[in-house]
């Protein structure tokens, strides 16, 4: 049974996204699979994205997002700023990106929103 409102399912569909919904521990969460990494900004290509769904939602925002595998940076081989926490769903360890979302518009955004989020901050990673 799917928790994703279905203008969310139809926009990953529409863009030919493919991903899971999760149940564990009290979170729902989304796991966008396979996603592409900007060219040359980290040590691996590709990842799975966690984005967890808070209670409420698509009228309260979605907060932090989580990769698997971890990355670190291309040019010097650290974590990102604010991405070096653990964090466990689905019997994996996620790397923890801290970005939070003071501007989210109830009514209005949705999972293309919390996209353009992580878009944004993967391509600001330092």
């Amino acid at each position: 049974m799917s928790f994703l409102p279905a203008k969310d399912r139809e926009y990953l569909k529409s863009k030919g996204i493919d991903y899971a919904e999760h149940e564990e521990g009290g979170h729902k969460g989304i796991i966008l699979k396979a996603r592409p990494l900007p060219t040359g900004r980290f040590d691996a290509q590709q990842v799975d994205i966690l984005i967890l769904l808070p209670a409420g939602y698509p009228d309260a925002a979605p907060d932090m997002f989580y990769l698997s595998p971890w990355v670190k940076l291309a040019n010097g081989g650290r974590y990102p700023r604010k991405a070096d926490q653990p964090f466990q769903f689905m019997s994996q360890t996620w790397q923890r990106w801290s970005r939070h979302n003071k501007e989210w518009r109830s009514g209005a955004d949705g999972i293309w929103t919390m996209l353009k989020r992580v878009e944004f901050a993967l391509e600001q990673a330092a």
